[in-house]
């Protein structure tokens, strides 16, 4: 089907292409990125933009003896499809299939795993340093963009590579979410003579006879400021400020520049950064017009990039969390919205359309965000702080730090809780309600409908101190009426019972209430008996006295979550029993102690034993065994 792609199996492959070929070879690819994602979405746009730079990458380095990091992932589906996983690419981010991300134990070629940003550069220096240990020759290359340079973890990196010193080449790829791009045959011509050998042997001459007194660092102030005012206005002096030498910007889209561009900053040596301009979604007119949507579009036609959206029964969670909140902002004028990069996903891009005034996203910065609602905090506002659940682990020193400690009414919201899909292990928010459970006066809950949902966010308002914590899944809610209810304030740690039944009680949170309803019927009809069902609500406090009720009045108590077992509700009703001498059975259904690996959400709820499915046979078998005794 392709000339040249069908013939790529490793980067050697790539090494014997003419600069005509190579042009070529980059349509090739990003014609047969677009076709797989077609029908097997994924993340498209910045994949596009970055083909040019992996291509180059591949064809100037000697990978995997080089080692290229990649920031996040959403940049790397050439880089799979050029390193032999070409078919495997077809089944990318599905069960059994490659990764929508870079995995060490994937491919050779993948030398450090990445789901979440900014993590690129702290990498890369660990493996350069590592290879200077060894006194091995091996080139060591970040790639980070696509917004990563807005997190705190990537000037960290950087911070210590300028320092450090290091044998490490960082690519800035720059598709304007960040930093403005500079053109020109003057900046051309400069780029040139900056990356020469000649230049840069009589820049070493010149350092070496100033010596490390006074003259030398006035001559270095007086390089700095000179290209700053030439031909960095676009912040390359405050690298050089950190210790690295800066190139750029340049074409990313332009393969034989960048190669010749590669080839010689790869004989220097030092920290070094290359500021390379993309066009996200590049080459796919629709993903060019719109590269927000096309970050990552679902399913589309391929050749008119007509999205396929299967429209939900029931709206998302993500909605009804942004109606509720501009609801709520409209009654209360202390009400503001903050989130890091998550506006659309979150749903709190509905408080950024009608009152922008109290709306922040503040980038990739998940630890800023919740700090930056302390501050808001203390100033007298109603910060609602939305973050993904896996990614507000990155926040839990500023959640006890900066929230729970002084007692700042912050009203945390984290969007994915549980189990998320075809994203895979890093993304599942499966940690949180074990991890911020532990915090004292902190509260914790999960709705099991939109209403609750609805309510907690109410409650949350009203709560005096802080912080108070909702979590809630990934896809769409319950179906349940929620906008012309009033609202209704819950109190902490009070737990509902939804069914009074007989010898098996089914202690749940969050959604999972809703599937143990389910399962409560199914379990009547099949067995002629109505397990008792308790929505917990609130993990943290615990409704111990609903709790022990039901560990002392039925014979066996099942627990569902839709996060780890280990620390989160089962711990958190076996702690209560045994500190009651309570010795009712209990079993969990929730994650286990492992990774879930990719899959659809529901196929990873149905592993878990979480679904109604499963909830039901859990309570067959519980049963079976009972009446065999």
């Amino acid at each position: 089907m392709y000339t040249l792609l069908d013939n790529i199996d490793s980067p050697e492959d790539i090494k014997r292409l003419t600069p005509e070929q190579l042009k070529t070879l980059c349509s090739e690819t990003r014609d047969y990125m677009i076709k797989c994602c077609a029908v097997n979405p994924g993340h498209l746009g910045a994949s596009l933009g970055a083909v040019e730079i992996i291509t180059a990458l591949h064809y100037v380095y000697d990978l995997p003896t080089d080692k290229v990091v990649f920031d996040v992932g959403h940049q790397a589906y050439a880089h799979k499809i050029l390193t032999g996983r070409r078919e495997l690419f077809k089944t990318n981010r599905t069960k059994g299939g490659i990764s929508g991300f870079p995995k060490m134990k994937e491919s050779p070629y993948d030398a450090f795993g990445a789901g979440h940003s900014s993590t690129s550069v702290s990498a890369a220096l660990g493996l350069a340093e590592a290879a200077r240990m060894r006194n091995d020759n091996s080139k060591v290359v970040a790639v980070i963009g696509d917004g990563a340079m807005t997190g705190g973890l990537a000037f960290e990196g950087i911070n210590n590579a300028g320092s450090s010193k290091a044998d490490l080449l960082i690519i800035l790829n720059d598709n304007d979410q960040s930093i403005d791009n500079a053109t020109g045959a003057i900046h051309n011509y400069l780029l040139r003579i900056t990356t020469s050998t000649k230049y840069n042997r009589l820049k070493k001459t010149v350092w070496e006879w100033l010596g490390d007194g006074k003259l030398r660092r006035r001559f270095q102030k007086w390089t700095v400021d000179t290209k700053s005012n030439l031909v960095r206005k676009s912040g390359g002096a405050l690298f050089e400020a950190l210790g690295f030498r800066y190139f750029g910007p340049i074409d990313g889209n332009d393969i034989n520049l960048l190669i010749d561009t590669l080839s010689r900053l790869k004989n220097l040596h030092g920290p070094r950064i290359l500021h390379v301009h993309t066009v996200k979604g590049k080459g796919y007119a629709p993903a060019e017009a719109d590269p927000a949507v096309w970050h990552a579009p679902g399913r589309f036609n391929p050749e008119t990039g007509e999205r396929i959206i299967k429209h939900p029964n029931t709206p998302r969670w993500q909605d009804v969390f942004g109606e509720v909140l501009v609801d709520l902002a409209q009654k209360d004028i202390r009400v503001v919205g903050i989130t890091p990069a998550m506006a659309s996903g979150c749903g709190m891009s509905l408080l950024a359309k009608e009152m922008p005034s109290r709306f922040y996203d503040v980038g990739i910065e998940e630890e800023h965000a919740v700090t930056f609602s302390a501050g808001l905090a203390a100033g007298g506002l109603r910060p609602f702080c939305n973050i993904y659940s896996s990614f507000s682990q990155r926040a839990y020193d500023q959640i006890i730090h900066d929230v729970a400690l002084q007692r700042l009414p912050v009203v945390l919201c984290f969007d994915r809780g549980g189990v998320v899909g075809e994203d895979g292990p890093t993304h599942h928010g499966v940690f949180d309600m074990a991890a911020y459970r532990s915090i004292p006066g902190a509260i914790v809950c999960s709705p099991r409908n939109e209403l609750e949902l609805k309510n907690m966010m109410y409650s949350g308002l009203c709560s005096q101190t802080g912080p108070y914590i909702i979590r809630y899944p990934r896809g769409g809610a319950e179906g349940v009426a929620y906008k012309d209810s009033p609202y209704k304030e819950l109190v902490p740690g009070k737990g509902e019972e939804l069914i009074k039944g007989e010898n098996i009680c089914i202690l749940a949170i969050g959604h999972c209430a809703t599937r143990a309803l389910e399962a409560a019927q199914a379990v009547k009809e099949k067995l002629g008996f109505t397990p008792g069902v308790i929505d917990i609500r609130f993990l943290k406090p615990l409704d111990e006295e609903l709790v022990l009720a039901a560990a002392r009045n039925y014979k066996h108590i099942v627990t569902v979550e839709d996060g780890c077992l280990k620390g989160g509700l089962m711990s958190a009703v076996a702690e209560l029993m045994e500190s009651n001498d309570i010795h009712t059975p209990l079993h969990g259904l929730g994650i286990p102690d492992q990774f879930i690996e990719q899959d659809t959400q529901k196929a990873q709820r149905a592993f878990c034993g979480i679904d109604s499915e499963g909830i039901t046979n859990t309570i067959e078998n519980i049963f079976q065994k009972m009446v065999a005794e």
